[in-house]
C-alpha cells in the first residue's frame, strides 16, 4: 500500500483527494490536515510515501513545504493556478494537478508513483515486502509465504486461496484485507474474486488476463478494470 497524507488549506479540497483515495484499492490514507506546520511533523514523524499537497496555503507554502521534507516523501501538487507548476516541477514533484481535480487525472498522477516504486531494482526494496504470515486453515499453524512464489490469489467466501507451485493454500481473511498487506506495485486486485502479481502478466484476452504459469481463467472485473489498464497503458507502446 502506498500510504498518503492530504494537505490543504481548505476541506472541501481535502474531502475530495480523501474520496478519491478511497476509491483507489492501492491507496492507503495516513491523515489530513488543513495545517502545513503540522503536516511537516507528520511527514517527520510518520511512515508517508505519498502527499498531495496544496501550493497556496497560509503560514507555510506548498513550495516550501516541498523544500523542507527534502525528498523524504513523494509529493503531487495541487492548485488552482497553473503558473506555479514550473516551479513545482523543478523541486522535483511527482506530478501537477489543477483544481477541479478529476478522478482520471488523479489516477494517472498516481501511477507515476507506483511506476517510480516499481522500477526500483529489486535489492532498493524493502526487505519486509518479500514475504508475509498466514493463518491458515489448521489451528494454530502459522505459514511463511515468498510473494515472488505467488501465482494469484482468489476469494472464497470465508478464506482465500493463496497459488503457488501448482499448490493451494487456505488462508482465514478476505481479499481487501491481505491486499491491504501486500506491496502495492507488485499486486493489483482485478475482479471482486482475484488479486494477481502484476509481474505475472503475460498478456489480455478480451476480458481474460493470461498470467505466465498459470491455466486457471482470470477475469478482469469491471469496476477493477481501469486501474490495470493504466499499469499496462504506461508500459505500451504505441
Amino acid at each position: 500500500m502506498i500510504k498518503c497524507l492530504v494537505v490543504d488549506d481548505e476541506q472541501p479540497a481535502i474531502d475530495i483527494l480523501v474520496y478519491y483515495i478511497s476509491q483507489t484499492s492501492y491507496l492507503e490514507l495516513v491523515a489530513s490536515t488543513t495545517r502545513p506546520v503540522e503536516a511537516l511533523q507528520m511527514v517527520a514523524t510518520m511512515d508517508i510515501d505519498l502527499v498531495f499537497l496544496d501550493i497556496q496555503m497560509p503560514d507555510l507554502s506548498g513550495i516550501d513545504f516541498v523544500k523542507a521534507i527534502n525528498g523524504k516523501s513523494k509529493v503531487i501538487l495541487t492548485t488552482a493556478y497553473s503558473e506555479f507548476a514550473i516551479e513545482g516541477f523543478d523541486l522535483d514533484v511527482v506530478d501537477y494537478l489543477l483544481k477541479p481535480i478529476r478522478f482520471p487525472r488523479f489516477l494517472t498522477a498516481v501511477q507515476k508513483v507506483v511506476k517510480e516504486v516499481a522500477d526500483k531494482p529489486a535489492e532498493e526494496r524493502k526487505s519486509e515486502d518479500d514475504y508475509i504470515f498466514v493463518k491458515t486453515e489448521s489451528k494454530g499453524k502459522l505459514l511463511k509465504i515468498n510473494l515472488d512464489d505467488i501465482e494469484y490469489i482468489e476469494g472464497m467466501k470465508n478464506y482465500v486461496a493463496i497459488y503457488r507451485g501448482g499448490q493451494k493454500t487456505l488462508v482465514y481473511t478476505n481479499l481487501r484485507d491481505l491486499l491491504n498487506h501486500l506491496p502495492a506495485q507488485d499486486f493489483i486486485r482485478v475482479h471482486k474474486s482475484f488479486i494477481i502479481p502484476i509481474s505475472r502478466v503475460t498478456g489480455l484476452e478480451g476480458n481474460r488476463i493470461l498470467l505466465s504459469g498459470v491455466t486457471a481463467e482470470i477475469m478482469i472485473g469491471e469496476n477493477y478494470k481501469s486501474d490495470l489498464m493504466d499499469i499496462i497503458r504506461n508500459k505500451m507502446i504505441t
